[in-house]
């Protein structure tokens, strides 16, 4: 088969490679569609792969091709969506339904061979069906999706409540989508672009604050979600966060950050709690964030809007669609990996 194979810092080929072949409890999945992660990027261009050669990608749909054997859940032909993280299920944090928090895990497109190809071997367990009604560009959104819904279940989230998301990406867009979902009284969306805020309104945010033009007002929230990994809007989380507000980090800061005494005191003086998210997983594997994330795209609940795609590009122009993130402020939205 034709695969996207990284063999060293910046060189990513299409290439040949072996198929394939599911061993008992296994899958094969013809790939249709593969998103570019963020944390793919630095594997291709800051030397952070694991090994070399890989296949990268982990947020993909595809249809499956063959069933290995004692595999009764699939059917061939089935639209599926890939679930990249496989956990150990023995240590005491998979013991405890803490999946995302396993130590001994594996991950499909970073640490085994991933979806940059024309197939790609899953466990049974990592795969969820998804309705016919559903794309297979959506079916690449599900683990992005995934993990917005895994922060608003860190939070302890509850409706009725005034929910502020600081960063308007894709992440950020799905996080105000589930926060409607469950009944906020309001959800306000910050970011520097128009047309991400444009977007946002479009996606069902009730207000929304291009905070290079406005900065980010003096509203407080009972909900705020960090999804940009930005220095600027974690310090603003711990500044809009009202009393007893609920804070949640689901962003990834890639610089040092240090508070002032003053800004730190936010939480101490107003009580708020504080939580990271990590990845997207609970209890039973893989955790209602994929079963509902599946059914809220079937039902039309959680939107899906063309514009959160940058570009498209075939899986044998993948070194192509790295390239763009030479310059990642250029970079818009999602980019694809596509099969025919």
């Amino acid at each position: 088969m034709k695969a996207g194979i990284l063999y060293k810092n910046e060189d990513i080929r299409y290439d040949d490679m072996p198929m394939p072949e599911p061993k008992a409890g296994e899958i094969l999945v013809k790939v249709k569609m593969t998103g570019i992660c963020g944390s793919d990027i630095p594997r291709v261009l800051k030397n952070g792969a694991h090994y070399y050669p890989i296949v990268l990608g982990h947020e993909f749909s595809g249809v499956v091709e063959k069933l290995g054997e004692n595999v009764s859940e699939f059917a061939i032909g089935d639209r599926v969506s890939g679930i990249p993280l496989v956990p150990c299920m023995k240590c005491d944090d998979c013991l405890k339904g803490n999946y995302s928090l396993c130590k001994n895990y594996t991950f499909i497109g970073s640490r085994v061979q991933g979806s940059m190809a024309e197939y790609v071997v899953l466990p049974v367990q990592n795969a969820v069906r998804f309705d016919e009604c559903v794309t297979f560009e959506q079916g690449a959104f599900f683990e992005p999706a995934t993990v917005a819904l895994h922060g608003i279940k860190c939070a302890g989230y509850t409706g009725g409540k005034r929910v502020a998301i600081l960063g308007g990406g894709t992440i950020g867009l799905f996080t105000m989508q589930w926060a409607k979902i469950f009944g906020a009284k309001t959800v306000t969306v910050f970011d520097i672009s128009d047309a991400r805020l444009q977007l946002a309104k479009e996606l069902g945010a009730d207000h929304t604050v291009n905070t290079r033009e406005n900065g980010f007002g003096k509203e407080k929230f009972d909900f705020v979600f960090e999804t940009a990994g930005q220095v600027a809007t974690i310090k603003a989380a711990f500044e809009i966060a009202a009393n007893k507000a609920s804070v949640c980090c689901i962003g990834t800061p890639h610089e040092e950050l240090t508070f002032t005494p003053r800004e730190w005191e936010n939480m101490n003086r107003k009580e708020f709690k504080l939580t990271g998210s990590w990845m997207s997983y609970s209890s039973p594997f893989p955790g209602e964030e994929w079963i509902l994330t599946a059914h809220c795209f079937k039902t039309g609940q959680l939107k899906f809007d063309n514009r959160l795609i940058f570009k498209k590009y075939p899986l044998s122009q993948i070194a192509d669609a790295f390239e763009l993130f030479k310059n990642p402020a250029a970079v818009g939205g999602k980019v694809l990996i596509c099969n025919e």
